[in-house]
């Protein structure tokens, strides 16, 4: 038998406790939620606990441009309406709102799925999760739907250093425009992306036509998607596609992107997965016993992503959760019934069998044209990334530096949060 999977998993309260504003559907809070329900369930102690460090700048530039990085770490609520033509060029407004911390939030989520990469990378685990991350539509030069940093596009530079192909793959209910678009006319990154398209659905991106171009052409593959699909079909037409894929592309590690916003009652969503259906996804990918990386993504009903992604690391741990939540901080956002499972969508399931199998029967033609492994050697792989050193000679010594500040200058690598000192014990929004 083979020796259990090691994993490792990636969380910082901070991030939790940042606020879109009044009326966004984006709430971080959902990640404190999830983990005090990994805690509650004590998956904590089957994993290796890591707070990520924050991403530096030029980290994040090694996909986005400088500017754009200089501009979000340099713009605050408070002097936002002295950049009006900045906030338009880099697409920041209504739906990715200027709001406090922002940039640290980024560096932490980006930070997150970096270090993830990383440790698959130097076989420290065989998977790794950041339900942080998953920010799939930011740009090269722009924020666009909630995200401002790519941190898939960031971990999987990652992974190419040490992998010839990378395959990802997207299960939120919104097309992964932002990750194919980065890595549209190569081969060494195959974008599986299943979403809803039609009726002007945000990003209205994401045709079964679109499949990259030069030496990335047919290695995007899009699975669009009607209102309503449902476990059943949903999950059949994954295991279908993805079991090809891996087949053909030989990939030499996954990222799986589990956007919470498929699942039937989302705010945003318009699918009818239940948590089963959408976990039966992850469960088909571990079963490829590759070296695999895990994000969140979308997800807009709170309760119902905590209980998802929970849910998920069960699955990734091998481990049955009972369906009864355990008391833990949030248990008043499961009432009244505090159960994991979530009753049936009842959107009419506008996907019919002919329209499943068209959708199928294009993607398999499509993947046919792939040489059998395709041909990417592995180039020279550069050296880890540079991370600078921390300078103590730029610190001013006469401003005394409070406890938290040097508590998050100190590289904490186990760190199980379920003590009484929890940063984000109090936390409520």
């Amino acid at each position: 038998m083979r020796p259990k999977d090691k994993i490792a998993y990636f969380y910082d309260g901070d991030v939790g406790s940042v606020y879109f504003g009044p009326n966004h559907p984006m709430k971080p809070h959902r990640l404190c939620m999830t983990h005090h329900l990994v805690l509650a369930y004590d998956l904590h102690k089957k994993m290796e606990i890591y707070r990520p460090h924050k991403a530096y700048p030029v980290e994040l530039a090694q996909f986005h441009s400088t500017d754009y990085v200089e501009f979000l770490h340099r713009i605050t609520p408070d002097t936002q309406h002295l950049f009006s033509n900045e906030l338009a060029r880099y697409n920041l407004g209504e739906d990715c709102p200027v709001f406090e911390n922002l940039f640290e939030f980024c560096q932490i989520y980006a930070g997150g799925t970096i270090d993830a990469a990383r440790r698959l990378n130097n076989q420290l685990c065989d998977i790794a999760i950041n339900w942080a991350g998953g920010l799939h539509h930011a740009k090269k030069c722009e924020a666009s739907g909630f995200c401002y940093i790519n941190d898939l596009v960031l971990g999987i530079l990652e992974l190419l250093k040490y992998h010839a192909r990378v395959l990802y793959i997207d299960i939120d209910v919104h097309h992964g425009d932002g990750v194919e678009e980065a890595f549209y006319f190569t081969d060494r990154v195959m974008t599986v992306s299943f979403h809803k398209y039609g009726d002007m659905f945000f990003p209205g991106t994401g045709d079964v036509k679109d499949i990259g171009e030069r030496e990335g052409k047919f290695y995007a593959i899009n699975v669009p998607l009607k209102d309503g699909i449902d476990d059943t079909s949903f999950t059949r037409l994954f295991k279908t596609i993805i079991s090809k894929v891996v087949e053909m592309y030989q990939p030499g590690a996954i990222v799986l992107q589990c956007g919470a916003d498929s699942l039937a009652g989302d705010r945003l969503g318009c699918f009818n997965l239940s948590i089963d259906g959408h976990a039966e996804c992850v469960r088909i990918v571990k079963k490829f016993n590759l070296p695999l990386l895990v994000t969140g993504g979308g997800g807009y009903t709170k309760e119902n992503v905590a209980r998802c992604w929970t849910v998920e690391t069960g699955v990734l741990l091998d481990a049955e959760l009972p369906n009864e939540i355990p008391e833990n901080e949030y248990i008043k956002y499961f009432a009244p019934e505090c159960l994991l499972n979530i009753p049936n969508g009842h959107i009419e399931n506008l996907n019919s069998k002919s329209y499943i199998s068209t959708i199928k029967m294009q993607v398999l033609e499509n993947l046919r044209c792939i040489q059998h492994a395709p041909g990417v050697q592995m180039q020279e792989v550069p050296p880890d990334f540079y991370i600078p050193d921390f300078d103590e000679d730029e610190q001013n010594p006469d401003e005394r530096m409070d406890q938290h500040t040097q508590d998050k200058q100190i590289q904490r690598d186990d760190e199980y949060y379920d003590g009484d000192n929890d940063n984000d014990q109090n936390m409520d929004m």
